[in-house]
C-alpha cells in the first residue's frame, strides 16, 4: 500500500475516534467520514507498518444510518465527527464503546444501560475555545483539521450555543477592523492566539476571553470599547500566554471590563464561574447526569460524602441536600475559593471545600476520626491514579461513585478497584457531547470486605 493509492474498501466497523474501519491486503485502514456497511472508493493519505489512513473519494454503497451534513468541515476537523450519523446510532455507538472495553477486560457480566440522550443534540455547548490564525493573508477563526494544525475557517461551530457563535464572529470582525495580528505558532509571533467565549444559559451573561501573546497591545482600549457594545457581552478578560506551547490558557488573567465571573445554573443551584474554572459544557444534560449518579448511589440522610476532584463544587453541592455533610477536595486554589462561595451563594451550610490532593487529605481525615460513607469522583480523561485508589480504599467508604469521561481509563480503574474488595454490576453511559465520540458514564462501586 502506498500514499495516494486509490482503493475500494468495505467498511466493517467504527473506531473509538469514529473513523470507518476497513481491511485491505492485511492492512487496517481508517477512513474518515465512513460508516459500517458502506462500500467506498478511498485515497490513501498516510501509511504505517500495519495500518493506514484514507479519505473518501466516492461512496458506492451508502449506509441507511448516514445523515447528510451540509458543512462537512465539522466532520473533517473532528469538531463533530459523528455529525453524519443518525442520533440513535450515535447513542448505540457510545454504549458499544463501553461494552467492547468490558469484553476485552473479561467483564462480560456487567450490565450496561442504554445511553442517556442529551436534551439538545446541537448548540448545547456553553463554552467555545477557538484558535485565531492567518489564512491566505486574513485573520480567521475556526478549528484545526484532524491530525494537523491547518486551520479550517468556520463561523458555525454546530455544537456550540448559537449566541456564542454570533459573538465569536463579531469579535473576529473587530480583530480584523483594528488589524490585530493573529498568532503565528511557528515563530511565536502575532497577538491573539485563541478566542474563549463562555455563555450562561441561565442568565445569558457572556464572558469573552482573549488569549494573547502579550499582556497588552496598542489597539486594546478601542477594541474593548467595541466588544462592550456586542449584545450580551458582560465581561472581557485578557489571558496572558507568552509560551510556545499547545496549552491554550496562560496562568494570568487581566480583567479589561465587567465582572470577573458569570453565573450559571445546574438545576436549581447557582454557580459563579471564573475564566479558568471547569464547568460542565452541556448545561441542560449536567443535572440529568448528576441526578442519575445520586439515584444510583442510593444516598442516605446520615451519609458523609467526600467530593474528590471537586472543582467549583458542582457535584458536591448537588449532593448536599441528600446527605448529612459534604467535604470537597481540589488542587486548584481558586476553584476551592469558588466552591465555598458557591455553597454560600446557594445557602448550603453542610458543604465545605479544602485545597490539596485527595490522596493526602482523605487519609488524614480518616486518622482524625472522620467516617466517610460515599466518595464521588469525576476525574479528567486520564482517570484515577493508583495512589488515589489506594487512599480512597483505605478510608473504607461503603460506596464510590465514579463519574467518568473516558471509558478506557474507567475500565482500567474498575479492574484495580476489584482487587481491593470493591465490586460493581452496572455502568450507565450518558451523552454529554452529542455529535462527538465522547461518552460519560456513571458507575457505583460497593465495598464487599469488612
Amino acid at each position: 500500500m502506498k500514499k495516494n493509492q486509490i482503493v475500494d474498501l468495505k467498511i466493517t466497523d467504527l473506531s473509538y475516534q469514529a473513523m470507518g474501519v476497513a481491511h485491505y491486503e492485511g492492512m487496517t485502514v481508517f477512513v474518515n467520514n465512513a460508516l459500517p456497511g458502506e462500500v467506498v472508493t478511498a485515497k490513501i493519505l498516510k501509511v504505517k507498518k500495519r495500518y493506514a489512513f484514507a479519505k473518501i473519494e466516492e461512496i458506492k454503497k451508502e449506509s441507511p444510518d448516514r445523515v447528510t451534513v451540509k458543512l462537512n468541515q465539522w466532520v473533517q476537523t473532528g469538531l463533530a465527527s459523528l455529525a453524519h450519523i443518525k442520533y440513535d446510532k450515535q447513542l448505540e455507538f457510545k454504549r458499544n464503546q463501553v461494552v467492547n472495553l468490558l469484553k476485552k477486560a473479561h467483564m462480560k457480566n456487567v450490565e450496561v444501560g442504554e445511553t442517556l440522550p442529551s436534551p439538545e443534540q446541537t448548540g448545547y455547548r456553553n463554552k467555545a475555545q477557538v484558535p485565531v490564525r492567518e489564512v491566505k493573508g486574513q485573520l480567521e477563526i475556526g478549528f484545526f483539521r484532524r491530525h494537523s494544525h491547518d486551520l479550517v475557517p468556520l463561523t458555525n461551530f454546530f455544537t456550540t450555543d448559537p449566541e456564542i457563535d454570533r459573538v465569536l464572529v463579531a469579535v473576529r470582525d473587530l480583530l480584523r477592523k483594528y488589524q490585530i495580528p493573529a498568532y503565528d505558532e511557528i515563530n511565536n509571533k502575532g497577538e491573539v492566539r485563541y478566542l474563549d467565549v463562555r455563555r450562561s444559559k441561565a442568565t445569558g451573561e457572556i464572558m469573552v476571553i482573549l488569549v494573547c501573546l502579550h499582556k497588552d497591545f496598542p489597539q486594546l482600549p478601542d477594541l474593548a470599547k467595541d466588544i462592550e457594545k456586542i449584545k450580551g457581552v458582560t465581561s472581557l478578560i485578557l489571558n496572558y500566554n507568552p509560551k510556545k506551547t499547545n496549552v491554550i490558557l496562560g496562568k494570568t488573567d487581566y480583567l479589561v471590563f465587567g465582572e470577573p465571573q458569570i453565573t450559571d445554573k445546574i438545576g436549581d443551584l447557582k454557580f459563579k464561574i471564573s475564566p479558568e474554572s471547569f464547568f460542565q459544557i452541556n448545561s441542560l444534560q449536567t443535572p440529568r447526569l448528576y441526578n442519575l449518579a445520586i439515584k444510583q448511589a442510593d444516598l442516605k440522610p446520615k451519609d458523609v460524602v467526600v467530593d474528590a476532584y471537586s472543582g467549583i463544587g458542582t457535584i458536591g453541592l448537588s449532593v448536599a441536600k441528600h446527605v448529612k455533610s459534604v467535604r470537597g477536595i481540589e488542587v486548584v486554589r481558586d476553584a476551592v475559593k469558588d466552591a465555598n462561595a458557591n455553597a454560600k451563594l446557594n445557602g448550603i451550610n453542610n458543604a465545605k471545600y479544602t485545597t490539596g490532593k485527595a490522596e493526602k487529605i482523605m487519609p488524614r481525615w480518616a486518622s482524625e476520626g472522620m467516617k466517610t460513607d460515599v466518595i464521588f469522583v469525576d476525574p479528567p480523561r486520564k482517570g484515577l491514579t493508583p495512589e488515589f485508589i489506594d487512599a480512597a480504599v483505605k478510608t473504607k467508604p461503603k460506596k464510590i461513585v465514579y463519574i467518568s469521561c473516558n471509558p478506557a481509563t474507567l475500565v482500567r480503574d474498575l479492574q484495580l478497584f476489584q482487587t481491593k474488595d470493591y465490586t460493581f454490576n452496572r455502568i450507565d453511559p450518558v451523552d454529554m457531547f452529542p455529535q462527538t465520540p465522547h461518552v460519560e458514564s456513571v458507575t457505583v462501586l460497593e465495598r464487599t470486605g469488612k
